[in-house]
């Protein structure tokens, strides 16, 4: 009992304190923005990427996830890659898990200002957040190359082509998701940026901040508060008023909104 007593109070000293000190910051927030990453749906049973067993610790023969999902990949070997994309980027399935609602409870309740992703999952929209900048693209939808017609996930995954064609023009379907050597949408991260730059409390949560330009992003922070939430180190954390290295939808799904 004693020992189990000790456990308690180390835990609580550590993460628990730290969660109180997070709904404090909450508490006095009249602006928060979220910038996410893969952690932020680990949850909901979608694997992250660069952890030290994520997907892109893995190699595919002599290919990495990387050169797969590259644009020069894409129009090189379309086959090839759609075989890829369809066994390991798509998870139709996954629900928001506990830290998505929590956000979209934020939203509600106009303390959430706006959610920037790196996610292509479209959790944060199937939860119900309108506020939503997904720099990296979204699996939900896909266009033709020739015609622009649009199709969602179902049709992508109902799709038999080993290469899927518009079924209107015969033009090659792609997923409107931004791939290596691509350029992110510039009236997203104008958004997104916008967000950021007027947040007077900034949650960095789920990602390593290895990936630019969308890490840069972080730069255009002039608020109060920078939480980082991330189970590993980041270069934000040296800057951050709190971090926390636990598991994000526990803490996000253990937060109230203020009254």
């Amino acid at each position: 009992m004693i020992l189990l007593a000790m456990l308690l109070s180390a835990c609580y000293d550590g993460t628990g304190a730290k969660s109180m000190k997070l709904q404090e910051i909450i508490d006095k927030t009249k602006r928060l923005v979220f910038f996410g990453g893969a952690g932020v749906s680990t949850a909901s049973g979608i694997p992250d990427f660069r952890s030290a067993d994520g997907l892109y610790s893995e190699r595919f023969g002599d290919l990495t996830p990387e050169m797969i999902l590259s644009s020069s990949f894409f129009y090189l070997h379309p086959a090839q890659f759609f075989a890829f994309y369809r066994s390991h980027m798509l998870f139709p399935d996954a629900q928001p898990n506990a830290a998505h609602r929590k956000l979209f409870e934020f939203e509600q309740a106009d303390i959430l200002r706006g959610i920037v992703t790196q996610n292509i999952d479209g959790l944060h929209r199937k939860a119900g957040n309108i506020r939503v900048y997904e720099l990296h693209g979204t699996v939900h939808e896909n266009y033709c190359m020739d015609c622009g017609d649009r199709y969602d996930l179902q049709w992508m995954m109902e799709n038999q082509e080993e290469i899927p064609h518009c079924p209107h023009c015969g033009g090659v379907v792609k997923p409107n998701v931004v791939l290596y050597g691509e350029g992110m949408d510039k009236y997203v991260c104008m958004g997104a940026c916008r967000e950021i730059g007027s947040a007077d409390t900034l949650i960095v949560a789920g990602t390593s901040l290895s990936v630019e330009p969308a890490a840069s992003f972080l730069s255009y922070f002039r608020g109060k508060h920078l939480v980082v939430i991330n189970r590993e180190k980041t270069p934000a954390d040296e800057k951050a008023t709190l971090v926390i290295h636990d598991d994000i939808a526990e803490v996000m799904g253990a937060l109230h909104i203020p009254v």
